[in-house]
């Protein structure tokens, strides 16, 4: 097993620890921060295991599947456990639980006909925007300005996401088009 994908075992293993983190903070207040570390570290190991697996000529079937994977739990728990706060609109997470499932299913056709598609440059704004807008609101979340902020990263989050899905489908629409 490559250092790349035992990185990505391990961002995988924190997603629990934040989300029992996020459900005991009425128990310990500091657990917010805590929770926000654990998020922090998790969201930073995607960049480090994507470029040790460039560097150091790392890259495996394993770890194409793995990492996308473990950053969309990643976010999803992150969402989800916002939600439950009510920090987080159901109606934000279902635009981006709707995007991935699309994606996915666009790249399951293109799979179907022969071809991979790469993940776009958009789509890599879009994980560091709503990464970077959820540690954000995991910190804050409590402030007197939290509504402001909340309701800002909320609607980059939607746009990035509406931008990269879209533009998923409009550079690979011949891909729904082919006829076998």
């Amino acid at each position: 097993m490559t250092t790349a994908t035992k990185i990505t075992f391990a961002r995988v293993a924190l997603i629990p620890v934040f989300m029992v983190c996020m459900y005991c903070i009425p128990l310990w207040n500091g657990l917010q921060y805590v929770a926000f570390a654990v998020f922090a570290i998790a969201s930073l190991s995607d960049f480090v295991d994507g470029q040790i697996a460039r560097r150091c000529n790392q890259v495996t079937d394993l770890g194409k599947f793995l990492d996308p994977l473990a950053d969309k739990v990643l976010v999803i728990a992150a969402m989800a456990m916002l939600c439950e706060l009510d920090v987080f609109p159901a109606w934000a997470l279902m635009i981006v639980l709707t995007r991935e499932f699309a994606v996915t299913g666009l790249r399951l056709v293109a799979v179907g006909n022969g071809r991979v598609i790469a993940a776009g440059w958009s789509g890599k704004v879009k994980t560091a925007v709503t990464m970077v807008g959820l540690c954000f609101m995991l910190v804050f979340w409590r402030s007197s300005w939290a509504l402001w902020l909340n309701w800002s990263v909320v609607a980059a989050i939607s746009a990035t996401t509406l931008y990269s899905g879209v533009e998923y489908f409009i550079k690979n629409r011949d891909v729904l088009l082919a006829k076998k």
